[in-house]
């Protein structure tokens, strides 16, 4: 990684998306990023799970129903709204080491893996949400580097003290004459941070009995907390996924907010369980 260090500043340049080439075999930034946040994402998920006398093992098969769901459902999301440069290039589709993958496509594909797993393992689908949640966010800090290795995802230009340099080939074509870019990578990864500190935080405090969380707290503030970061952070890119004249992942951040405080609210201001694939009496408790 290329960093010039300025008084208080940095300027990053991304050294290229690959980490090492042998022979045929091509070891990339991006889907060693990928790999590693699943590694430390069960690990972490199994961890949490003995915290709350649940079978770690349990986490191990969820993760795996998680990358099944997630992965192809985060690619199908970003080509649908990416068709144009598929159409005429279809083998390009499955090239997902390249990048091109939506985290909100992944969120809906793990959602309703665990939902089924939940459903056929008879365990409350917000109990393993919950505990799912600090791996999801801490895994998608680390996967935002992809964006930065592969010279995407970034913001509108810029000339504040910390930056991206973008080389020209990745530029969009009316911004060919500039350097420099928001670092919207570097923005959402320290936001998402924040947040798993946060939803660690919670569950630790939690684990002291001051007080208790509901069962479905961690994911619901994760949805929302998240959200308004991303809200924010979409709003600089210059290569949001549209529809129309819509930015999606603003349109699907505010339903996030929305849903995250109205299940926020639910629990604590009407003090009534979230609905769930399984009933009360198959185990679920007063904390998460």
């Amino acid at each position: 990684m290329t960093l010039v260090t300025l008084p208080l500043a940095l300027t990053f340049a991304s050294p290229g998306p690959i980490i090492v080439e042998i022979g045929p075999l091509t070891i990339r930034w991006y889907g060693f990023l990928i790999a590693t946040a699943v590694l430390i994402g069960v690990s972490l998920s199994q961890f949490l799970a003995k915290r709350r006398n649940v079978n770690p093992d349990l986490m191990g098969d969820l993760i795996l129903w998680l990358v099944v769901g997630a992965i192809p459902l985060a690619r199908l999301y970003y080509v649908l709204f990416q068709w144009e440069n598929y159409a005429d290039n279809p083998g390009q589709i499955f090239a997902i080491w390249r990048g091109g993958i939506a985290i909100h496509g992944a969120i809906l594909g793990g959602t309703i893996a665990t939902l089924i797993f939940a459903r056929l393992k008879r365990i409350p689908f917000w109990q393993l949400a919950d505990l799912v949640a600090p791996s999801l966010i801490l895994g998608q800090a680390i996967g935002r580097w992809g964006n930065f290795f592969n010279s995407e995802a970034f913001g509108r230009p810029t000339n504040l003290p910390w930056r991206l340099y973008i080389p020209p080939e990745s530029r969009p074509f009316q911004y060919v004459g500039e350097q420099y870019f928001h670092p919207t990578f570097l923005y959402e990864s320290l936001w998402n941070l924040a947040l798993f500190a946060l939803l660690l935080f919670l569950f630790f405090r939690d684990l002291k009995g001051k007080p208790r969380l509901k069962v479905g707290t961690l994911f619901l503030v994760y949805m929302a907390v998240y959200s308004c970061g991303r809200f924010w952070i979409e709003g600089l890119r210059l290569d949001s996924l549209m529809f129309g004249p819509l930015r999606m992942a603003q349109f699907v951040s505010l339903t996030g907010i929305v849903l995250g405080i109205a299940g926020l609210i639910w629990l604590y201001g009407f003090n009534r369980p979230l609905p769930d694939v399984v009933s009360r009496s198959n185990g679920e408790t007063s904390s998460s």
